[in-house]
């Protein structure tokens, strides 16, 4: 896992079927929120990017970009976005390289190999690490508070 200070790995992921790709590196310049997220559709997944939808303008504020993560397929993500209502990517690791990139897959999941924990990172604008929360507990949601003070602090 990358720890504060250190350069946030890049990635290139979809956020719907098509060769489109969101770049983390396309962000330079802004705080960007990572959210991994285990799995669409289920309830906690769920209820923390809608905690996030319905607080949008705090992240506004912010003049963060918010970026959902998780191993689901593109055409999963783009129906959970659209039934979310979600004002921010959710993107699609189906193949894992960036939870792997950042350290954040279990090994186990209730019979399921590598699905990503749920964490938070917060990368500064020069592309670093401000910020990583990570839970071993999937039924527990990020501290948003404390992602956002990193957003507004750097760190």
């Amino acid at each position: 896992m990358p720890a504060a200070g250190e350069p946030a790995p890049d990635f290139a992921l979809p956020a719907a079927p098509g060769p489109e790709r969101v770049r983390l590196s396309d962000h330079r310049g802004r705080p960007v929120v990572l959210l991994f997220v285990p799995l669409a559709f289920s309830g906690t997944c769920t209820a923390e990017l809608c905690r996030v939808r319905d607080d949008w303008r705090r992240w506004q504020a912010l003049d963060a970009v918010v970026l959902g993560v998780t191993v689901d397929s593109p055409f999963v993500v783009a129906r959970w976005r659209e039934e979310l209502g979600a004002p921010f990517p959710i993107l699609s690791d189906f193949n894992r390289e960036a939870a792997s990139a950042y350290g954040v897959l279990y090994e186990d999941f209730y019979g399921l190999r590598h699905v990503p924990k749920r964490a938070a990172f917060v990368v500064d604008p020069a592309g670093r690490i401000a910020y990583a929360w990570v839970s071993e507990d999937a039924d527990v949601l990020p501290p948003f508070d404390e992602v956002a003070e990193a957003v507004r602090t750097g760190s």
